[in-house]
C-alpha cells in the first residue's frame, strides 16, 4: 500500500471545523426543541412533549461534545494531501477512509474558496475539478493556498500539453 501524503492542514482549520459544527448543530436543535418545548409550555398537561425535549437537549449535549471536542483532532490527524508531478493525492476520513488519487491529465480547473469563518481565521480552501467531481483542500494558509492552486493548473495545463 502507498504511504500516506507528506502534508498535513492548518492546525487552525480544527477551530473552523468546530465553529462550522457548533453553528449547525445548535441550528437544528433549535428546530428539533423549540416545537416540543413550546407544547410543553402551552400545554402542560402534555408531558410527553417535556420528555421529548429534554431527550433532544441530551442528545445536542453529547453531539456538540463529541463534533466540538472529540471528532476536530481526529479529523485533522487524518486529513493528508501530496502534490507531485503527475497527480494530486488526498487521504481523509475518520470511520470510512478515503483516498483520492487525481492525475493531472483529468483536471479541469483549479481555485481558491474562501467563505466567513475561514476568512477570520486567515485561510482558505483549494478545489481541484475533474469531469468527474470536484476535491477540495480545506484550511491551509491563504498564500500557501494560492501557491498550490497555481501550481496544480500549471502541471494540469503540463500534462495536457503532454498529451
Amino acid at each position: 500500500m502507498r504511504e500516506m501524503p507528506a502534508n498535513q492542514l492548518n492546525p487552525r482549520i480544527k477551530s473552523v471545523w468546530r465553529i462550522n459544527d457548533a453553528i449547525w448543530i445548535a441550528v437544528s436543535f433549535l428546530c428539533c426543541f423549540l416545537p416540543f418545548a413550546i407544547i410543553a409550555l402551552v400545554a402542560p398537561e402534555e408531558a410527553w412533549a417535556g420528555v421529548v425535549a429534554l431527550i433532544v437537549a441530551i442528545v445536542f449535549a453529547a453531539l456538540l461534545v463529541l463534533c466540538v471536542v472529540v471528532l476536530p483532532p481526529i479529523r485533522y490527524a487524518r486529513w493528508r494531501y501530496e502534490l507531485t508531478l503527475d497527480y494530486l493525492d488526498i487521504a481523509r476520513g475518520i470511520f470510512w477512509r478515503k483516498r483520492f488519487v487525481i492525475p493531472f491529465i483529468r483536471v479541469q480547473n483549479t481555485d481558491t474558496r474562501q467563505g466567513p469563518i475561514l476568512r477570520a481565521f486567515g485561510l482558505s480552501s483549494v478545489t481541484v475539478a475533474t469531469a468527474a467531481g470536484e476535491h477540495e483542500i480545506p484550511g491551509l494558509g491563504i498564500e500557501e493556498a494560492d501557491v498550490l492552486r497555481d501550481r496544480a493548473a500549471e502541471l494540469a495545463r503540463l500534462a495536457r500539453e503532454d498529451v
